[in-house]
């Protein structure tokens, strides 16, 4: 079992982590960056992933890579944060649409959210190894649990006036599994080829609109 001081060591922000820049120009070297090494870390995965590769794909030179990112998993960080933050644009969206119509509504939606979630995925250069990446490198466990608890807490400001008897906590708990269910439901359409997608997205949305109704 973890002791408390490991867990914090985990969700610890990177330290080697910059804020993104903002004029529009080194916004789109930022971005061109990101894209190169999600390409690249398709390819090569994480252990052999390196910044003189990404420079070299994009024909940068490292100095020019530095200034915004301090290592290579400073520039995963950035790639699952890239990613956290568009799939959940994508279901704060899902929220606030179909919230008006109840718990029936919501539960109703669940595959819609699913198809359009995976959609962000498919989107991504290196997608599936990025959401491997946050689940297998300590360095980078923060960034999905502390997107995991963001999306949570919007859901429950949602959900709790829909249940009015239900313990603010028990409410966190619930939900909080909800996510992490779509999450892996969102890395199997990605890995498991047994499976046809609209099956899997049918019979998730089934399990997922169950537990969602509480």
């Amino acid at each position: 079992m973890a002791t408390r001081s490991s867990q914090k060591l985990t969700l610890a922000p990177s330290a080697a982590r910059r804020a993104p820049p903002r004029q529009d120009r080194a916004v789109q070297t930022y971005e061109r960056l990101l894209d190169v090494a999600g390409e690249l870390l398709a390819e090569v995965g994480v252990e052999r992933i390196s910044t003189n590769q990404i420079c070299a794909r994009a024909g940068m030179t490292p100095p020019a890579l530095y200034r915004y990112f301090a290592d290579k998993y400073a520039v995963l960080e950035a790639l699952g944060r890239r990613l956290m933050d568009r799939q959940n644009a994508v279901l704060f969206e899902w929220l606030d649409r179909h919230a008006p119509g109840g718990l029936v509504a919501l539960g109703a939606a669940v595959e819609e959210l699913l198809r359009a979630t995976a959609r962000v995925t498919d989107a991504e250069p290196g997608a599936v190894w990025t959401l491997r990446a946050l689940r297998a490198v300590p360095q980078l466990a923060h960034v999905r649990i502390e997107s995991h608890r963001l999306v949570t807490d919007r859901m429950v400001e949602v959900y709790a006036p829909l249940l009015p008897n239900m313990p603010r906590e028990v409410l966190w708990r619930r939900l909080r599994l909800s996510v992490e269910l779509g999450f892996a439901v969102d890395e199997m359409l990605n890995e498991e080829d047994r499976i046809p997608r609209d099956d899997l997205f049918r019979d998730a949305a089934q399990l997922l609109s169950q537990s969602l109704l509480l």
